[in-house]
């Protein structure tokens, strides 16, 4: 039977497939669930925003300029597909639909006990569990980061953090006592400004301006931290940046605009979507693509399995998921899509349609949020037991309610190394970051 937290209750975390709720929340109450397990306690982190994400203003900047050129190596392999003649493609319904997309809001580093979110229109929140305790989470703003729609943390770059805003990309480093982060040589002078709150500081190094100066409204990194991909609903190309050089190539396929990317766990597949329904898988050794079309609307959600050999979608007119299973190693784009039937989010919550999806990195956890249903499901996150031998198949362990007044999920997001097993840490409507550990024994093998 199915855990449901009942209407002025709290979700806690889960113990082995039991999602534990309280009256409130307390890190007293933290401490005798999963503290004594895991030895730590996340406390909830305030913020003050009535939306994450808002829908972006159809006017440009005509001051920005773009900046990218191709580099050499890697990015060489792109040019023999770049298209020269790159006009941004704007379409109204494009913005309409921004919203709906899971815009990635809130992104774990890789390593450590740090989360950063999105907190408002202009300003990303970075909270660092492992400081000591008093210590205020650090506020990253300037004047260059405007618009915020997704952020996501350097992999294997110490503590850098892309921002996609208005214009262009924002890459924020941390600064220690006496070993400033160092601002890219030939980056503009109105770098460098330092981030408000105590503890670590951080500093805006780069900026990376974007083709046109379009909204950037999607970002992935590369599995080595390399390169970062980055995305517009305005465009029809997404760029290709090695950020050391600050040198990005574009890179175009079909004519919607941009609504999501995700580079593969293992660097060797690439997965874009549009908002006119078509997705492109790419390998990454020759940069060739294979096109795909969905009849259920466009890719609303993306996640990869931990090996890089599948990836789960959400598309906006369905409650069922799709899973691409590629057929042979890499480079071979040879892939089937099938059905992942989550019966439960129709029969229990009375929901036509999946919002935003996370999996964790252990493959074992999936968080689902839907949309609109019943009043007493509205707002929760269902969470399933996943297996994937030898296809995808989801059980339904129970749902969780944030905190406040008719909390809604307005982002989230899996710890993808956290050891002792995953966390997920969700944004609710409601003011309030909250941290879910999800413990439990694994029924996959070492």
């Amino acid at each position: 039977m199915p855990s449901f937290p009942h209407p002025g209750s709290v979700s806690i975390c889960e113990i082995n497939r039991d999602l534990i709720t309280a009256e409130s929340l307390s890190d007293d109450v933290a401490k005798d669930t999963y503290g004594k397990i895991l030895g730590m306690v996340f406390s909830p982190v305030p913020f003050q925003s009535d939306q994450l994400a808002r829908p972006p203003s159809p006017e440009q900047d005509d001051q920005q300029v773009a900046t990218t050129a191709p580099t050499k190596g890697f990015l060489q392999t792109l040019q023999g597909i770049l298209n020269r003649s790159l006009t941004p493609l704007f379409h109204p319904n494009h913005v309409n639909l921004l919203p709906e997309v899971d815009l990635q809001g809130v992104s774990w580093h890789q390593h450590k006990h740090i989360i950063a979110f999105i907190s408002g229109p202009n300003q990303v929140i970075v909270r660092d569990f492992e400081d000591s305790e008093g210590k205020e989470p650090c506020i990253l703003a300037n004047e260059s980061q405007r618009e915020v729609k997704v952020l996501e943390w350097r992999p294997n770059g110490g503590r850098q953090l892309s921002v996609a805003c208005n214009g262009g990309i924002c890459i924020w480093a941390a600064s220690f006592p006496g070993s400033a982060a160092s601002v890219r040589s030939g980056a503009s002078s109105f770098l460098g400004t330092l981030s408000r709150g105590s503890g670590v500081r951080y500093t805006l190094v780069d900026f990376l301006r974007s083709h046109n100066g379009e909204q950037i409204s999607a970002l992935s990194w590369s599995p080595n931290g390399r390169y970062l991909a980055s995305g517009s609903y305005e465009s029809s190309s997404f760029t290709i940046w090695d950020v050391a050089q600050g040198l990005g190539t574009p890179i175009r396929r079909g004519l919607g605009g941009i609504s999501m990317l995700k580079w593969s766990p293992t660097g060797d597949y690439f997965f874009s979507a549009k908002f006119d329904g078509t997705f492109y898988l790419w390998e990454t050794n020759t940069w060739t693509s294979e096109p795909w079309s969905s009849t259920s609307g466009f890719v609303k959600g993306a996640s990869w399995d931990p090996d890089g050999h599948m990836i789960l979608l959400a598309f906006s007119k369905s409650s069922t998921l799709g899973s691409i299973h590629f057929a042979s190693k890499p480079p071979s784009l040879d892939a089937h899509l099938l059905p992942v039937e989550l019966p439960e989010i129709m029969s229990l919550t009375n929901s036509q349609t999946i919002e935003k999806i996370a999996w964790d990195a252990s493959g074992e956890r999936l968080a689902v949020s839907f949309k609109d249903g019943d009043e007493l499901y509205r707002g929760l996150i269902a969470i399933y037991d996943v297996r994937r031998t030898p296809l995808i198949s989801a059980s339904l362990i129970g749902f969780i309610r944030g905190p406040g007044d008719n909390p809604k999920p307005l982002a989230f997001s899996f710890h993808d190394k956290f050891k002792q097993g995953p966390l997920l840490f969700v944004c609710w409507s409601s003011g309030f970051c909250c941290t879910y550990p999800l413990i439990f024994r694994s029924h996959v093998l070492p």
